[in-house]
């Protein structure tokens, strides 16, 4: 009798440790089975981390396409008067990097210009004797969707005068305004 319960004992105790591994190992599947990121992401537990200047669910947007495009310009300078003008965003020299052409209404050159997430950042450069330098975020907007704005705060400064042109830069110190820029 001793035996056969602790034969009954010893099954079911191995029966349920049986059971347990199953449905743990079942709970536990592999999330990233399914899961194919594009441009190299990697997946992990489910969600794909992307390379710097791709997005998107499965890393297949490159970053950088929302800024490009042709934009309005609408600005006022801490010591230029208010102006509109047309600009355009296009590919740069690598996947994070774009070229704006005819920035401030006046660069014959193209201003380079990199994005990181939802900035597009504008690294301190000389173009035509002038320093360039500032930074901006697109957003979304009723009147022009997704990614129709850009709010860009940037200065354009004389390299032999060392007069700056602020605009919204440092706002805290002149009062300027950023630039908006719209699709």
């Amino acid at each position: 009798m001793k035996f056969r319960i602790k034969a009954i004992l010893i099954s079911t105790v191995v029966t349920l440790s049986a059971c347990f591994a199953i449905v743990q190992t079942s709970c536990n599947a592999d999330k990233c089975k399914t899961i194919i990121c594009a441009n190299r992401g990697v997946c992990n537990n489910g969600v794909c981390t992307c390379p710097s200047g791709y997005e998107g669910t499965n890393c297949e947007t490159i970053n950088r396409k929302r800024f490009t495009g042709n934009w309005n310009v609408f600005e006022k300078g801490s010591t230029s008067l208010a102006k509109q003008y047309q600009i355009s965003i296009v590919d740069g020299e690598s996947i994070n990097y774009v070229n704006i052409t005819n920035f401030y209404n006046l660069f014959t050159k193209p201003v380079k210009a990199y994005v990181d997430g939802d900035r597009l950042i504008i690294p301190n450069q000389t173009i035509q004797g002038k320093i360039i330098f500032g930074d901006g975020n697109i957003y979304s907007n009723l009147t022009y969707g997704q990614y129709g704005g850009i709010t860009m705060r940037y200065i354009v400064q004389d390299s032999a005068t060392l007069v700056k042109d602020d605009y919204g830069y440092e706002t805290a110190i002149d009062f300027s305004d950023a630039s908006a820029w719209n699709k």
